[in-house]
């Protein structure tokens, strides 16, 4: 029992810090954006399950989506088998 409370804390203080980062990332986009004039390039993804939805703004940066995706869900596929072994 101590095992899932230590996991469910890991997990909570992940999606905090996940949170944080999101929230620095817009901040500093915020800032740099007004400094500097130029063209603003980016990409997202939504993923359901091992079903990605990617999006973005130019080639480049959905080219990275998808690599980072791939191995996501790659990872997410490792976990699922070894947690079953285990």
């Amino acid at each position: 029992m101590a095992d899932f409370h230590a996991l469910a804390w890991i997990g909570f203080l992940l999606i905090i810090i996940g949170f944080i980062a999101i929230l620095l990332a817009t901040f500093l986009l915020i800032f740099h954006s007004t400094k500097t004039k130029g063209e603003t390039k980016g990409a997202g993804i939504i993923l359901i399950g091992p079903f990605p939805i990617i999006f973005g703004t130019d080639k480049q940066s959905v080219k990275v989506l998808l690599v980072l995706t791939i191995i996501i869900i790659v990872l997410m596929i490792a976990f699922l088998f070894l947690n079953n072994i285990v």
